[in-house]
């Protein structure tokens, strides 16, 4: 029997989609099982072979949940927003709706060609006008609320009280306030500017040397008016939240580095010959009396106040050098470290002293207040600055068992451990905190600022406000209008969604503002009073789109609202989510922060969105690269005895693991394998490649090794001749229910690869007993049907089902043919195998001895020689001794 892949599989797609066999229904009765991947950007270049490892992982799970009786939502989409599209359309004209269609429809194309049981009813696209109508409807949702403190919760900004010395300085000032609390808000913002893509840039788009990833030119600061989100408001609930969840721990740790609590507290320093105080944020408040200097941003407000005119110039200088570097260059411990003095002094608070105030770029805005204290004596990075320009260092923590105990305390040597406190008094200020330990000097000093209303303790987070400003075309519009007085409201939600209008020409304005500036028609509105306005310029990021598209899924065609409310509730929250751990961060940081907001709101029942995550490992790809390091492409290799040389120069080339890119022309594109191998063989290959969540590169000799079982599989069980009637062999039944046990438990652990294993065993004692009955074939058809699904349908045909084997139930394991009656014992002689004996479990230790001795096995090892003693361990080892 030939396995005609090219046939079988094209008719059973065409099966599934025109029987809709894997629609999802709202049954209520069922449990539920949600199952999401990360949906893909539709770039151009279509999917190449690692996009569908996640994608098959998460289908061969939701096959298996659906023969398990589960009503299981498994949806695709497509996040479709995206520079290059917009980029595309600068360079030719064409919209970029039309190349993001063209994008979705090939993606779409490859998808379903994997054999993928996605509900294409339930299909989205962040571009579609139905689907980001709701999106500017969340933001909406997240401009009219406000973060209330004290309930640690997100509340209507209408349920806002406003303080009543607010309301005594008139409307304005209760408008400011209203805006000051609002998290959506617009205000000036210091962004990274690339003026090549004329857009601002993420920090995370930003390389160590300031230039940007996607066309490597050097971006600058620059502030623009921006739109930013007060996600910092949520840090504690995204912290603990994570405590819930089953994610890898490095996920984990990597939002929780992201959000970057800390406690401390915050103290004001006067600034000497200005009436204004500078503010800095410390974990160590206790260290105070060992700030010799302070150090702060370039960007930070006071910088122009405190420069005094003398050292203006280098200041100046100094801050247009800073504004090349990006935060990681900025902030990485082993670059030299550079400042300026701004010729202006601070007070100390505890002891009175004059400490000078320096700009230096190691420090960042978004981090505390944008100034810090420096501690010389007592951490790294500040006592080398202070060493670099001379600045004092006071010891205030005893060494006391430190070898170069001397030096520390003469300033030469920085000490970064605990000791007890010494040079922290003063008789000025009357705080001493001299001999006490940690706890209680930060107890004392915090103590002691706060009576003096000079500081208090503070919660920081790292995390900043997210800015959610674009200056692009191709983003979702936002719904707001700037009027002339001054005014910001809200398109109405009947009006809604708030469309983009069609542009000539899709270049940024030479002022910064995005494309949109350019449509005037659109751009400009007037009220029934005749007042003029102007649309928001600025588009949302990315992210937004992504944010909440699991949430789309449970009701796509809904136009009356986000979604019912009742199917919200059966669905959430996403029982496994999967995808790339390039995502661990910021997509599920800004996720998790957006859902919170719509469970204070009530519009969504859980808190958390992803219960459970996996994160996928990346195929690579061979590729090839000189001895100098220099990468060579592959059209430019041959291959010669087992060895790689370079076609046009000769070269020896070493073979290398890399990821897949055009350039090295080493990207493996999966219609190529689908049409050698077949889509079966592409599932199982990528399964069988190695465990799910590590990486591993991709090698044509292991597609074909799959292809070739999946070739004996059907030769065996579509062969008549081999399905027979009657009472199944005893080996072959005991085999079949533990392999049903071994795949089942490998699926519900993501060890896919181990559950093929287990497959191939099965099938080889298939082929050596020579039949089967047409029940094991049938069971061994459900088993494989969620790795093998077109060539699962077409055995379980032949057999004469007329239905889809997709909602059979996942067969029972005999637990009695699971029971072992036997054990092969290894039998050793004075601690040496030489043979291995079947024995029943059951059998005496007597008989046992018997028997083994009476093995014409064990003859030659105890001829001539006593048995002294017998040592029998059940199920374990049987070891003679003999002399």
């Amino acid at each position: 029997m030939e396995y005609k892949f090219a046939e079988i599989e094209p008719k059973w797609q065409k099966y599934w989609e025109e029987n809709k066999t894997f629609k999802t229904n709202d049954d209520y009765s069922k449990p539920k099982y949600y199952i999401l991947d990360m949906f893909p950007y539709p770039s151009g270049a279509g999917l190449h072979v690692g996009h569908p490892e996640g994608y098959t992982a998460t289908d061969i799970l939701s096959r298996y949940k659906r023969m398990k009786g589960f009503n299981v939502l498994h949806p695709m989409g497509y996040d479709a927003f995206g520079l290059p599209a917009e980029q595309y359309a600068m360079q030719t004209g064409t919209h970029p709706a039309i190349t993001t269609q063209k994008n979705c429809d090939n993606f779409r194309r490859q998808i379903k060609a994997i054999g993928l049981s996605y509900d294409w009813d339930r299909e989205i696209n962040t571009t579609d006008p139905k689907y980001f109508k709701w999106t500017q409807w969340i933001f909406k949702k997240l401009y009219d609320t406000y973060f209330d403190e004290e309930q640690q919760k997100g509340r209507p900004i209408s349920e806002l009280v406003i303080p009543e010395d607010i309301k005594a300085k008139g409307e304005t000032a209760v408008q400011e306030y209203i805006s000051e609390k609002r998290l959506a808000y617009y205000d000036n913002a210091q962004v990274w500017w690339c003026d090549s893509c004329k857009t601002v840039c993420a920090n995370e788009e930003v390389l160590t040397d300031g230039s940007h990833e996607k066309c490597g030119n050097t971006v600058i600061r620059k502030n623009l008016k921006q739109w930013l989100l007060r996600i910092p408001h949520y840090g504690e609930r995204l912290l603990s939240g994570l405590e819930n969840l089953d994610w890898p721990e490095g996920v984990k740790d990597m939002q929780r580095n992201w959000i970057g609590k800390s406690t401390g507290a915050e103290v004001d320093f006067a600034i000497d010959g200005l009436d204004k105080n500078l503010r800095v944020y410390t974990t160590r408040p206790d260290t105070l009396f060992g700030a010799t200097y302070m150090v702060i941003a370039p960007e930070h407000a006071l910088v122009n106040e405190i420069v005094t005119e003398d050292k203006k110039e280098s200041v100046d200088a100094y801050i247009k050098a800073a504004a090349l570097k990006s935060d990681l260059d900025r902030t990485d411990l082993a670059k030299e470290k550079t400042g300026v003095f701004t010729g202006r002094y601070a007070v100390n608070p505890v002891n009175k002293q004059l400490i000078p105030i320096w700009v230096a770029d190691y420090v960042l805005m978004g981090y505390g207040t944008g100034a810090i204290m420096a501690v010389p004596a007592h951490d790294t990075r500040d006592f080398e600055f202070a060493k670099e320009f001379d600045i004092p260092v006071n010891c205030i923590l005893d060494p006391k068992d430190a070898e170069n105990r001397d030096k520390i305390l003469a300033g030469d040597a920085c000490w970064t451990e605990d000791g007890a406190y010494i040079n922290s008094s003063s008789d000025e200020t009357g705080l001493d905190i001299n001999g006490l330990n940690k706890a209680a000097g930060i107890q004392q000093v915090v103590e002691w600022l706060e009576a003096k209303g000079i500081g208090k303790a503070t919660v920081n987070f790292k995390l900043r406000d997210w800015l959610f400003s674009r200056q692009r075309y191709w983003g979702e519009p936002f719904p707001v209008i700037h009027w002339e007085d001054g005014e910001v409201t809200l398109v109405e939600d009947e009006n809604l969604p708030l469309q983009l209008p069609n542009l000539e020409e899709y270049s940024p304005s030479a002022t910064g503002e995005s494309p949109l500036a350019n449509a005037e028609d659109w751009l400009m509105v007037t009220d029934k009073n005749g007042r003029k306005g102007r649309r928001e310029t600025n588009t949302m990021p990315q992210w937004a789109g992504s944010c909440w598209y699991y949430l789309r899924y449970i009701d796509p065609n809904n136009e009356d609202s986000i979604f019912d409310v009742k199917k919200e509730q059966y669905w959430m929250p996403v029982d496994l989510y999967v995808g790339g751990a390039e995502h661990a961060v910021l997509h599920l940081l800004y996720s998790r922060f957006w859902h919170k907001v719509l469970f204070d709101l009530g519009v969504v029942s859980t808190d958390e969105p992803f219960q459970k995550l996996f994160n996928q490992g990346m195929i690579l790809a061979f590729a090839y690269e000189t001895a100098t390091g220099a990468k060579v492409a592959s059209d430019l290799v041959e291959e010669k005895d087992g060895k790689y040389f370079h076609t046009e120069t000769g070269e020896e080339l070493r073979q290398i693991v890399a990821k897949m890119s055009k350039s090295l022309k080493n990207v493996v594109n999966p219609d190529d394998v689908i049409a050698h191998y077949g889509a079966d063989s592409l599932r199982l290959y990528e399964m069988f490649m190695g465990p799910l969540d590590e990486r591993k590169p991709w090698a044509e000799n292991g597609v074909k090794g799959v292809f070739n079982f999946l070739a004996r599989v059907y030769r065996f069980f579509a062969d008549p001749a081999k399905i027979v009637d009657g009472e199944e062999d005893k080996e072959v039944a005991k085999l079949l229910h533990q392999t049903i046990q071994k795949v089942a438990h490998d699926i519900e652990n993501m060890k896919f690869n181990t559950g093929i294993s287990a497959l191939m065993v099965f099938n080889n004692l298939a082929i050596k007993k020579g039949k089967v009955t047409k029940q094991t074939a049938e069971t061994f058809a459900k088993i494989l049907a969620p790795y093998a699904p077109h060539m699962a349908e077409e055995l379980w045909s032949l057999y004469g089902n007329k239905e889809t084997l997709a909602y059979e139930a996942w067969p029972e394991v005999d637990q009695s043919l699971l029971t072992e009656d036997s054990y092969e014992y290894p039998v050793s002689f004075n601690g040496k195998m030489r043979f291995k004996i079947e024995l029943p479990l059951d059998m005496p230790k007597d008989e046992i001895e018997n028997t083994v001795l009476a093995d014409e096995r064990a003859a030659k090892w105890i001829e001539g020689k006593t048995v002294r003693k017998f040592i029998f361990v059940p199920k374990k080892i049987i070891n003679i001794a003999v002399g």
